[in-house]
């Protein structure tokens, strides 16, 4: 019966696995298998984040933008008070939009107000 065994080594940029069958022609069929398995999950994986990271994003800017730009109409000014209304009205809308829980939806119009405020008074210390 034939040994088996796993040895690796990492380089950058290349990272070598050998898995030993005992045979040379399954030795070379499995290394061709995990190479081409691992080249297509890290295609995938990084495409399917990509495309969900930028519908959320886009979605979410685009509300944000929009009410800080009517907030600002509405309140003639241009502070800090204008992020944090407009966070939390974002925050709602898209909670809203997206689950059908009240209480969830305040807690990301605040959590969503807190951070763009924290966001607009880091931007006024740089």
């Amino acid at each position: 019966m034939p040994l088996g065994g796993f040895s690796g080594s990492l380089r950058s940029p290349k990272i070598d696995v050998l898995i030993d069958t005992g045979n040379p022609f399954l030795n070379r069929t499995v290394d061709g298998f995990l190479k081409i398995g691992a080249v297509g999950a890290c295609k995938v994986v990084a495409e399917e984040t990509f495309e969900c990271l930028h519908r959320a994003r886009g979605t979410v800017a685009g509300v944000y933008v929009g009410m800080v730009y009517g907030v600002e109409r509405v309140r003639g000014r241009n502070d800090w008070k204008n992020a944090m209304i407009s966070g939390a009205l974002s925050g709602a809308l898209i909670s809203g939009a997206s689950n059908n829980h009240r209480d969830r939806i305040i807690k990301d119009a605040i959590t969503a107000g807190a951070v763009a405020t924290a966001v607009e008074f880091i931007n006024c210390l740089t």
